[in-house]
């Protein structure tokens, strides 16, 4: 499909099809965002322009990405709800370190690319092994073995930002007392 082919394709059918996950989910911006995916990859696979035909399979393109998201959305929001925890005798201060720091694992979660969360939630939330994810994603071990890596590389890095933060604050907290009582 050549660029000017491209160009005619999307602005005969990029409004349909963004109207068509509209009435799927209610979301404007994530019907614009899937929409845009959608005619992202006709674009990469080099499709060529066959009428009806490849108005289909964008439709359905589309359809598969929404599912996707749809799938991926609620695999984070059933992990996030596992992460309740209930603990007792904590000071206010515990309280808001352990919600501090669920926050940073949430974000993290979120800021990770799809393949990564993929891997981390089927490990981490099914408990599968790296061979078991690798047969189901279809992909090598390896792959998944350097997604997760990737993956736990990332938490790290948040978290160590988060204790020396944390670390730094106790000290300045300290000084003051410290200050306080000369």
């Amino acid at each position: 499909m050549t660029e000017k082919e491209f160009k005619h394709f999307f602005d005969n059918n990029f409004d349909g099809i963004r109207s068509y996950l509209y009435y799927r989910c209610g979301d404007k911006e994530l019907s614009s965002d899937v929409t845009q995916e959608t005619m992202i990859r006709i674009w990469e696979k080099q499709i060529t322009d066959e009428g009806k035909k490849t108005i289909g399979l964008a439709y359905k393109i589309a359809s598969d990405l929404f599912v996707s998201r749809y799938r991926r959305t609620v695999t984070e929001s059933n992990y996030l709800k596992t992460l309740e925890f209930e603990y007792a005798n904590t000071s206010p201060e515990e309280e808001l370190i352990y919600n501090e720091m669920k926050e940073k694992f949430e974000k993290s979660l979120t800021d990770l690319n799809e393949k990564q969360r993929v891997v981390f939630l089927m490990s981490r939330m099914e408990g599968l092994k790296y061979s078991e994810i690798a047969e189901k994603l279809g992909i090598s071990v390896k792959a998944v073995e350097k997604r997760m890596h990737g993956t736990l590389s990332i938490f790290k890095d948040a978290l160590r930002l988060f204790f020396y933060l944390l670390y730094f604050s106790i000290i300045a907290d300290r000084t003051i007392l410290i200050f306080k009582n000369i």
